[in-house]
């Protein structure tokens, strides 16, 4: 049997793996890569392999064909559950498998698979498990993004055009997301908050802030406040709802899917630099992000809608989870005015 037809379907479609990250703003960044594949190969058969935490946005992704749920929990080891994960990989018969992820333990089940083609960077000593590993040069890759679209080109390929993610929820989602979580449809115009960020609190503008912003837009506008977020951000979220009168929490009450949905219907969006604001950009919905520790050079807002508010300080980017100066400045001293100043219609 030939390379090509173990790499192929049923169609005689070849099989192109993408092994997804585990944060939720890479994963829609993934989707520019997920573009110029399917761009380059219309017949390719597209498979995103995520975490549970991050396949829902598979679903929103029109050039994905199918979605596989990596098993092992961020941080884990797991070689028995990567080992079963290769052999059922193997049945499946990919020929090119796109490791996002640089650590080692992500490259063991494609290499367990005998996936013929494996790219991905020289990571964590793991070019052993790589038949395709390429070098890393930030200065020619600034932004996360151009990494994971070059992983799709030949190597040392030219810097070509990068197509922004960009997420569609299919007709009625929305208003299935309402329905299920008992909401009626928001009064217009809607301001969704998403006030947390999963990577630490130096990422994290102060709730005190995002409710200046959500009590500017109820007083000027009458319009509705959402706050969104994981179960990890309920905390933060109730208490900007609190607040401000007729602002709604919803963090930890939604599906990461029913989030994307919801967001969808908003007029303007705020959102520290997290997985959310890229959701957001990736809806086309006009945006403000805040940014703190990180850095907008390497992961901006993909929109032209999108603006970016920071005071860019001399100690930032410091891309540190926690302060190490032990006052966060760079977001403390941040003014809700500015933000309120960058909103549309501003």
């Amino acid at each position: 049997m030939s390379d090509a037809k173990r790499g192929s379907d049923a169609a005689g479609r070849p099989r192109i793996l993408v092994v997804a990250p585990a944060w939720v703003g890479d994963m829609v960044m993934a989707h520019s890569l997920i573009q110029v594949l399917r761009a380059d190969r219309p017949a390719a058969r597209i498979t995103l392999l995520a975490p549970p935490a991050t396949l829902p946005l598979a679903a929103f992704m029109a050039e994905v064909d199918a979605g596989m749920v990596q098993p092992v929990g961020r941080g884990r080891l797991g070689l028995a559950e990567r080992w079963r994960l290769g052999r059922s990989l193997r049945a499946a018969r990919h020929d090119w498998a796109i490791l996002l992820p640089n650590s080692l333990k992500s490259a063991l089940a494609p290499w367990w698979a005998g996936i013929q083609r494996r790219t991905g960077y020289r990571r964590e000593g793991r070019s052993v498990l790589l038949t395709d590993p390429r070098r890393l040069d930030k200065q020619r890759l600034p932004r996360t993004v151009d990494r994971f679209v070059a992983l799709g080109r030949p190597a040392n390929a030219a810097p070509g055009a990068v197509p922004w993610p960009r997420l569609t929820v299919p007709p009625g989602a929305a208003e299935d997301a309402l329905a299920s979580l008992a909401l009626a449809a928001p009064a217009e115009p809607l301001l969704v908050l998403c006030p947390g960020a999963e990577y630490g609190p130096a990422k994290r503008w102060p709730p005190a802030s995002f409710a200046a912003v959500a009590a500017h837009h109820r007083r000027v506008t009458g319009g509705d406040v959402w706050v969104l977020g994981g179960p990890g951000d309920r905390e933060t979220a109730d208490a900007v709802a609190h607040a401000v009168p007729g602002a709604l929490s919803l963090a930890g009450r939604t599906s990461l899917a029913q989030a994307v949905a919801l967001m969808s219907l908003a007029h303007a969006v705020v959102t520290n630099d997290s997985g959310l604001m890229h959701v957001a950009a990736a809806l086309d919905r006009p945006l403000v992000g805040v940014f703190g520790s990180s850095s907008p050079e390497m992961t901006p807002p993909l929109s032209q809608r999108a603006r970016v508010v920071s005071l860019g300080l001399a100690c930032s980017p410091c891309f540190e989870r926690v302060c190490p100066l032990g006052h966060t400045d760079c977001l403390n001293r941040l003014d809700p005015q500015r933000v309120i100043a960058a909103l549309p219609g501003r």
